[in-house]
């Protein structure tokens, strides 16, 4: 069988989106392809964002290709699975490229994982998958009523069918991208010390979060913790220094402190960030971190008051005094170029508290950035709290709810996100289903 794997390409105009904008390794298409391709399928991965595809050309390529599967992502990157546009436009306007020309359509990403039946109707998809993605694709050459995580029609039914899957994280591979690949990719994911020289990556070294802060929305897709084992994250670090790469950034939900990753990325030479929680990292930690090649770290702090924090259930056993103790020590000690300390709008804040903190850390070279809104994503526990399991109205409600409460919201949005039911303008049709 052939499966070609899209990434679209990306538009966010007038989107809420707060991701970088930049393209990232299609990490979810690297697993998935390296596990089609070891059953005997042919696959073709394009990546519409990284190469400015149009929709047309999309839809030339993946003709000549002459797919039997063709999977479309509703993420701009694995990394932003967690934050993604709420709307289905890109998505929606390559599968409407591709129709009649790419065999069976297939969407995966968190918004089927989180509200299957809305996305499988949004998109006019054949199937949706429900979670992490990379083990169900090669399954879906079976009869669809014998493979669990998708949702499909059946006749004049709608069949959801399991719960969303949480891949083995033990059987994944190493990743190798080809070279050109590889060169493409100048961008380097939060990193401010210097200007890029050469190509930057992404990978993980771990999936998952053993916290549940209210405002996270991984409840359906990388939730459970799970590392990788080393000398899968030693295999594929080599393969990325091989093909010129000098910086990678680690998607981990939370990069943990464990001493022995670090010394694997330490003999490699190479820079790094992460994005993590400061509380977890003690000062001999924070200076193997720094020692090993960390140029950048996100730490989520989300509220200066314990209370704010607790609110958001972050389950710090951390002050607030020790948090910034820790923030500066890797600043100054650990000789970290970059730290950052990310904040949320919090009703618990006193706004003059918060830029007297901020001030506090930018006297240090720590970097905090102004409270930003907190939208509520249709599978975190902040959505279900409000509203209970998101029903297929999910996107629609979270969007009018953040629209109506917020008048500012972070520096990289428009200043008046569109509603989505604008973004989603395209005529929206039903599919018909197949191999159910």
């Amino acid at each position: 069988m052939r499966y070609c794997l899209i990434n679209p390409p990306w538009t966010f105009e007038a989107s809420i989106y707060f991701g970088c904008r930049e393209p990232h390794l299609p990490l979810e298409y690297g697993y998935s392809k390296a596990l089609l391709e070891r059953e005997g399928h042919e696959v073709l991965v394009l990546d519409g964002q990284l190469d400015g595809l149009t929709p047309d050309e999309v839809r030339s390529r993946t003709e000549a290709f002459a797919p039997d599967f063709t999977v479309v992502t509703t993420a701009p990157s694995y990394l932003f699975w967690r934050c993604a546009p709420p709307e289905l436009r890109a998505p929606r306007q390559v599968m409407d490229a591709v129709r009649g020309a790419g065999g069976v359509l297939v969407a995966v990403g968190p918004h089927g994982s989180t509200t299957p039946r809305a996305t499988l109707r949004k998109l006019g998809a054949d199937v949706v998958v429900m979670g992490e993605c990379e083990e169900v694709l090669p399954k879906l050459v079976r009869p669809w009523s014998t493979v669990e995580s998708i949702c499909y029609r059946s006749g004049d039914r709608v069949v959801e069918q399991g719960g969303p899957h949480a891949a083995d994280l033990s059987k994944l591979p190493a990743l190798f991208w080809e070279r050109q690949t590889i060169e493409r990719h100048r961008h380097h994911h939060h990193r401010f010390d210097v200007p890029p020289e050469g190509p930057g990556a992404e990978m993980e070294t771990s999936r998952g979060c053993p916290y549940h802060c209210t405002f996270c929305a991984k409840d359906n897709f990388r939730n459970g913790f799970r590392r990788r084992p080393l000398e899968v994250i030693a295999e594929e670090l080599d393969g990325l220094v091989r093909c010129g790469v000098d910086y990678v950034y680690f998607i981990d939900e939370i990069f943990l402190a464990y001493a022995d990753v670090l010394e694997v990325i330490r003999a490699r030479n190479i820079k790094f960030g992460v994005q993590t929680r400061i509380d977890l990292w003690n000062e001999k930690m924070l200076t193997l971190l720094g020692a090993a090649g960390c140029v950048s770290i996100e730490a989520g702090v989300e509220s200066i008051t314990e209370a704010g924090r607790s609110r958001l259930d972050k389950k710090c056993k951390a002050s607030t005094e020790e948090l910034s103790r820790r923030l500066i020590f890797a600043k100054e000690q650990a000789g970290v170029p970059f730290v950052q300390a990310n904040l949320l709008d919090s009703s618990d804040d006193d706004p003059e508290q918060v830029e007297e903190w901020r001030q506090h850390l930018l006297r240090h070279g720590v970097w905090a950035n102004q409270p930003v809104p907190l939208f509520p994503y249709p599978g975190s526990p902040d959505y279900t709290k409000r509203w209970g399991r998101p029903d297929d109205q999910a996107w629609e409600r979270a969007h009018r709810f953040y629209l109506s409460r917020f008048d500012e919201f972070s520096d990289i949005q428009e200043q008046r996100p569109a509603p989505l039911v604008q973004l989603e303008t395209v005529q929206l049709e039903t599919g018909g289903g197949v191999n159910g």
